[in-house]
């Protein structure tokens, strides 16, 4: 009997929206965001309807450690009134960046809240804005499958104001689309693999794609053989659970021939215990979170409808379980790719680049598109390289689009470092058995990149590893411990932005 697929359930944000104008009455929590500036223009008018010295209270909390950098908090009671608390929130210079931070602080000191009033500063661009709105969404997140003692829920309601009469929600509309990318991305990468399979993940994308006016299109097992996909079937072969390719297009209104189209390519292992090369039991664990390039191209999918993208789109998620058993595919055995490349396995836990190389075929023969990005956590090494939660790998054939992703990067908050693509490298996974192998002792992220390459041909190909900035140790700004479902928002950003594909090749 086929196993019943849990319907996804859509997240539960908190509601925020702009109110021009002080309100009257207000919610019983009041949250002033404060800057290197000091207080927002509108917190003299703020203060008397609160029956508080704003300047006042900023002096004495500073007094006693509070700071202005972004993300410090500072709550403070009122004992009279219909408001009863005040929090300071510090948004440092005002960058977006900073007051991303400041928005996910407030978020979290939300939690149980029915409702607050937030006073930012008047004149901040709205770039500052929208990070401000996506922090309150990032930092609302939560996911639990406990059943009892489950934790505080969101903030119910979030009212943003600068006092001023002017209306700026197309600003915080945009940063909790955004946000919510970022946010959808996350609960794919935590849901347990008990849970999530690749015929799950296909049926959350199918969810969200009628949600967002897209069409989808799955390969089952049987369409995969029926078309040539060996790398997916071979790195699905191991589990009890068959692997997916799914494809979700969006195509804006008034698209012609002309429009600009770019392919994303997915990589979508929804656990990785490495096959026959097996991980040790701690390097297995988290390995649930190992379809979050998948699951962000799902969910920048879902977002670029709203956010009216100017260009056509495909995302490709191709999905497996990696798994050992007596059906696995092994180490030694040489894997045909879609459209005819050849792989010599020599180790299964290299498993990631073998489903992309599919998709990344797949693009360049039957999609021809004018750029292609393909997104991973592919490589341990690249956490050797950059560490942790600065920035991810970004590979590149053409300098335009390397240069688009690293400014999407920078406005996101997800940055990346370009790496190289050094051609002496190339005989590391050189091979007489086939057109290469799949893994070396060399520069593991470089070797990595190095074999996508190949698949990519003469398209503009960019090449993310993400595995770096894909979990965070700890709540810190706009993250929570565990999963971070990196790229999300950085794939939105680029693809909604003017001109995506300005000055590529």
């Amino acid at each position: 009997m086929a196993r019943r697929s849990a319907k996804f359930v859509f997240p539960t944000l908190p509601a925020v929206a702009w109110q021009p104008g002080l309100p009257v009455h207000g919610a019983p929590t009041w949250v002033v965001v404060v800057g290197e500036a000091g207080l927002p223009a509108a917190a003299k008018e703020a203060g008397e309807r609160l029956g508080v010295d704003l300047d006042r209270l900023l002096e004495v909390q500073r007094d006693t450690g509070f700071s202005t950098s972004a993300g410090a908090t500072a709550a403070y009671p009122l004992l009279s009134g219909e408001v009863s608390e005040v929090l300071l929130v510090g948004a440092g210079s005002g960058t977006s960046a900073e007051l991303r931070h400041a928005g996910a602080a407030v978020a979290r000191f939300g939690r149980g809240k029915d409702e607050l009033t937030t006073l930012v500063a008047e004149g901040i661009d709205a770039e500052a804005l929208q990070g401000f709105a996506e922090g309150l969404v990032l930092g609302s997140f939560t996911y639990t499958l406990k059943t009892v003692d489950a934790g505080q829920p969101v903030a119910g309601r979030i009212t943003l104001t600068d006092g001023s009469d002017a209306d700026r929600s197309d600003a915080v509309d945009r940063g909790l689309v955004v946000g919510r990318t970022g946010w959808l991305a996350r609960q794919f990468a935590t849901t347990p693999s008990n849970e999530k399979d690749p015929a799950w993940l296909a049926a959350r994308a199918t969810e969200l794609a009628a949600h967002g006016g897209l069409e989808v299109k799955v390969w089952d097992e049987k369409q995969l053989v029926a078309d040539g996909f060996g790398g997916i079937l071979a790195v699905g072969k191991g589990s009890t659970r068959p692997p997916r390719l799914i494809r979700i297009d969006y195509t804006p209104e008034g698209a012609g021939p002309d429009t600009p189209y770019v392919v994303l390519v997915g990589k979508g292992i929804t656990y990785d215990t490495g096959g026959l090369s097996l991980k040790p039991r701690e390097s297995m664990v988290s390995m649930k979170r190992d379809m979050t390039g998948g699951g962000s191209v799902i969910a920048t999918m879902s977002a670029l409808r709203e956010l009216g993208a100017k260009i056509r789109v495909t995302g490709l998620v191709c999905s497996a379980e990696n798994m050992p058993s007596g059906t696995a595919y092994r180490p030694d055995d040489v894997i045909r790719h879609y459209g005819g490349r050849t792989t010599e396995v020599k180790n299964t836990d290299a498993e990631g680049r073998l489903v992309l190389a599919d998709g990344l075929a797949y693009a360049v023969q039957e999609l021809k598109p004018d750029a292609l990005v393909d997104i991973a956590t592919l490589t341990g090494a690249i956490k050797v390289s950059l560490g942790a939660m600065l920035y991810g790998g970004l590979f590149a054939t053409d300098d335009a689009l390397a240069g688009q992703l690293a400014a999407a990067g920078e406005v996101s908050g997800e940055r990346l470092w370009r790496m190289p693509l050094p051609a002496e490298y190339a005989d590391l996974i050189s091979t007489p058995i086939a057109d290469s192998v799949n893994s070396s002792k060399g520069p593991g992220s470089i070797t990595a990149a190095l074999f996508l390459k190949a698949f990519a041909g003469d398209v503009p190909w960019a090449h993310l590893d993400l595995s770096s900035i894909a979990e965070s140790p700890r709540d810190e700004y706009e993250y929570s411990v565990g999963a971070t479902g990196a790229g999300a928002r950085l794939l939105t950003t680029w693809l909604t932005s003017e001109d995506p594909l300005a000055g590529i090749a």
